[in-house]
């Protein structure tokens, strides 16, 4: 699959949020001052994002900047610096100070804000949490009347883009870019601008690359005739920007091939890559990045192994430092080409790279995580310190106060003795407010004893005990952080067929053990109708989405039939975790399933189900994110190369077994530490 392969140009999305300034229709606001926006305006233009983030802060602590514009700017800042963390944390912050506010100019910051904050989870395909960004604000702003932005219209397009990547089918997202595409041609109308021009192409761009990504490649080709047509005009209109025309025009002829390639005009396809080859963009290292992708996707690997070693000679040149997405992005892929022609010693070699480089390059990320982490940490120590003096001004303005009533009163006798009935009031205050915490504690106690009981209650809803059938042999555990989570699991005999799930629901504690109580429910109920298990993650999902989930919540789960006769297993997974199926040619491997949607985030989302043949005689592992993601106190997590380890390199003599064996190698890792997530597990194997 494309969505394997391609980041395909994913640059686009790096430029897709264009930095405007119109807000919503003719927005003015009293939150900043004159002279601080034309700073901000100065540094912006000049690049200088250093001095952005110095004078935002400084700024917005004066008060000559409104919180929502302070935190934008040093999110964009961030952004720039390629400091992801911290964007997002302070695009949040902006998004957060500013979602009940009226004011024009909190509006403007609070739409531009998601914009950008929507774009960067798209770029790393967070796609689940980009729509839980983008479609409440979507609905805000169309409600306010505040939808004529191009923020507003970026904001589309990413849903559509996002909603695309689960369901291509899905005709709310067709309706989000094609309303898109008729904002951007409407503001094109009312003002043949630079701007307008190409925010409409970095718009058409997005649109183009999740559609080759899901491999539509029929709407490919609609959207990059689109995308093409626009820059016809952009060249006729200004034919001197030749540095953007050539770099948009190159990415334009690679999108055309790659559309045309999956809809197997070839001959067609090899003219537009031959155009791609002219501009001056082709020769570039992202040009020759973009060209590598597409030799792929054509199966050109000869061209495609000489298109990656012209880009290692080129980062050998420029001296860079190998990161984690370098790696991803070059290396792996120039050892899948060689892995294709079967060329063993280039494979060996770039095998050897990739290790001599892997490491440095996650101590490198690690460092960049946790100075961001600390910059975000020290940002809210101030905001608490800042509280903490404000509260302890007050405190001395009052205690001044008291102080000149108490002068004052001693010379009056009679303030004396009302000052004299204050402080009898004060001692019966003082003892009821006693009264009341031996009373708190009391209820504390109770509700830790309630907890307790909720935990049994749910520990009860999972089968302790499972299925004796000939030839089948199964087990599970789950083990809550807390007193009570949000992980399930949950199985249904019926003659020949085994129905079983596993679950995890987001967060963790009451609520989500509430949400996993209805989704248990659920699937014992629909099991019980002989359903295939998309049909029933579709019933889940249209029972536990819409309206009625007012938290927002959703269960990943992995759902399937097991025929015991013959061993056939038909299942689908909703956003959850990969099982493990043992044998074949490695031991084991993660099952390679189709990305459906988490359990409540896309009401009406029709689930996709899967099939295998036959798995007697291999282990099926199914487990949910608490056990590959189990931290130490070094929060080192247990990872996916140590379980598939353990599973291929050890033998056990029951399922029980293995479940017990991984619970003590995941306790050995934490090593003292407390969970950080419920763990679930689950086991099962039918002998031939």
């Amino acid at each position: 699959m494309i969505a394997h392969r391609i980041p395909l140009l994913a640059c686009a999305l790096a430029a897709s949020v264009v930095l405007s300034f119109s807000g919503c229709h003719s927005m003015t606001g009293n939150s900043s001052s004159g002279e601080a926006v034309n700073l901000m305006d100065a540094a912006s233009k000049a690049r200088d994002y250093e001095r952005i983030l110095s004078l935002a802060d400084s700024l917005g602590k004066a008060g000559k900047l409104s919180k929502g514009e302070s935190n934008y700017w040093q999110g964009y800042a961030h952004y720039q610096l390629g400091q992801r963390e911290l964007a997002e944390y302070f695009w949040q912050e902006a998004i957060r100070v500013t979602e009940n506010s009226e004011d024009p100019v909190d509006l403007t910051y609070y739409a531009k804000s998601a914009s950008y904050l929507t774009s960067q989870l798209c770029r790393y395909a967070e796609y689940a949490s980009a729509l839980h960004t983008a479609l409440p604000i979507i609905n805000r702003l169309e409600r306010i009347q505040c939808d004529t932005t191009s923020d507003y219209t970026n904001l589309l397009i990413f849903a559509g883009c996002a909603k695309t990547y689960f369901d291509k089918e899905d005709p709310t997202a067709t309706d989000m870019l094609e309303r898109a595409y008729q904002m951007h041609r409407d503001n094109i109308r009312r003002k043949e601008s630079r701007t307008s021009y190409r925010d409409a192409v970095a718009g058409i761009n997005n649109v183009a690359y999740i559609w080759i990504n899901v491999e539509g490649y029929d709407k490919a080709l609609f959207w990059t005739s689109r995308l093409g047509n626009l820059l016809q005009e952009y060249r006729q209109r200004f034919p001197a920007d030749k540095s953007y025309t050539d770099k948009q025009w190159a990415r334009y002829k690679l999108y055309h091939a790659a559309a045309l390639e999956g809809v197997g005009s070839h001959k067609e396809a090899e003219n537009e890559y031959q155009d791609y080859q002219q501009t001056d963009f082709a020769q570039t290292l992202e040009g020759l990045t973009n060209a590598s992708e597409y030799l792929s996707i054509a199966h050109r690997w000869d061209e495609a192994v000489a298109s990656y070693r012209s880009i290692m000679e080129y980062l050998q040149k420029e001296n860079m430092i190998y990161s984690l997405d370098n790696i991803q992005r070059y290396l792996l892929k120039k050892y899948r080409a060689h892995k294709m022609l079967h060329q063993k010693d280039s494979i060996n070699q770039t095998a050897r790279q990739i290790c001599e480089v892997l490491d440095s390059a996650i101590v490198n990320n690690r460092q960049l995580d946790a100075s961001e982490l600390h910059s975000i940490h020290v940002r809210d120590m101030e905001i608490v310190e800042a509280e903490a003096r404000s509260a302890r001004q007050r405190q001395i303005y009052t205690g001044v106060l008291v102080f000149v009533l108490i002068v004052a009163f001693s010379i009056y006798m009679v303030f004396r003795r009302r000052a004299e009935k204050k402080l009898r009031k004060a001692h019966e205050a003082l003892k009821e407010a006693y009264d009341q915490l031996e009373e708190t504690t009391t209820i504390k106690e109770r509700m830790e004893s309630e907890l307790r009981i909720a935990r049994d209650i749910q520990m009860s809803m999972v089968p302790c005990l499972f299925p004796t059938y000939p030839g089948l042999d199964m087990c599970a555990s789950m083990a809550p952080a807390r007193e009570v989570g949000g992980d399930l699991y949950g199985y249904l005999l019926s003659d020949q067929s085994l129905y079983f799930a596993v679950g995890d629901v987001s967060g963790k504690g009451v609520p989500a053990s509430l949400f996993m109580a209805q989704a248990t429910r659920l699937f014992q109920t629909l099991a019980k109708q002989g359903m295939s298990p998309a049909e029933i993650c579709t019933r889940i999902n249209d029972a536990l989405s819409g309206a009625d989930n007012e938290g927002n919540m959703f269960v990943t789960m992995f759902l399937g039939l097991l025929d015991l006769q013959t061993g056939h297993l038909s299942f689908c997974n909703a956003g959850h975790n990969p099982p493990i199926l043992g044998g074949g040619e490695h031991g084991g491997d993660f099952i390679d399933m189709f990305p459906n949607a988490p359990i409540g985030v896309l009401p009406g989302l029709e689930f996709k189900g899967e099939e295998i043949e036959s798995i007697k005689g291999r282990m099926l592992f199914v487990y949910t994110d608490g056990l590959n993601e189990a931290e130490n106190p070094a929060h080192e997590q247990f990872g996916d190369d140590q379980l598939l380890n353990i599973l291929r390199n050890h033998s056990f003599e029951s399922t029980r077994q293995v479940i017990e064996s991984i619970s003590a190698d995941v306790e050995r890792h934490r090593n003292g530490a407390e969970p950080n997530d419920d763990l679930t597990m689950m086991c099962l194997t039918i002998k031939e």
